[in-house]
């Protein structure tokens, strides 16, 4: 985790800014919960257990300038809230979601399968994509095997 939050400070004194402990505070909570998908409220939640002198105002404006330095992705999954999500240092582009419409579960896919389609564009249409972002929405493999199940069930 040091070595993430070193490389996070790096990328941040070359934007001019500092890591302050409110800042680093986020950063931990969001690391320490990476696949979670967290809203701000449940890291202020997180933050407060362990810095219980930091406000929500503070993470908020934590995270909307880790959004706006692209450390961190704001997302929304279609439930009506903000999600912050790290982005990886070895990746160029953003990570792609499976998202679960029954149970809300989101699984990440780490693989850029879309890095064809960009060579593409950009040879057919001289358009040079500096981002993307793919979300599937659908049914997790849980929620198919309970329907499954539960439509075995109504069948007997």
């Amino acid at each position: 985790m040091d070595e993430n939050i070193g490389r996070i400070n790096r990328q941040l004194l070359n934007k001019g800014y500092k890591l302050t402990p409110q800042r680093e505070a986020t950063l931990r909570v969001l690391l320490e919960n990476e696949r979670d998908h967290l809203n701000a409220e449940e890291v202020f939640m997180l933050v407060k257990d362990k810095y219980p002198n930091i406000g929500l105002a503070t993470v908020y404006r934590s995270l909307e300038l880790l959004s706006e330095l692209h450390i961190v992705e704001k997302i929304n999954f279609g439930d009506g809230g903000a999600r912050f999500d790290l982005r990886s240092e070895d990746q160029p582009h953003m990570h792609h979601h499976l998202i679960c419409t029954r149970c809300g579960a989101v699984e990440e896919i780490k693989d850029d399968w879309l890095m064809p389609m960009e060579n593409r564009i950009e040879r057919e249409f001289g358009f040079t994509v500096l981002d993307h972002r793919l979300d599937f929405q659908g049914i997790c493999k849980e929620c198919g095997a309970k329907e499954r199940e539960k439509d075995c069930k109504a069948v007997s």
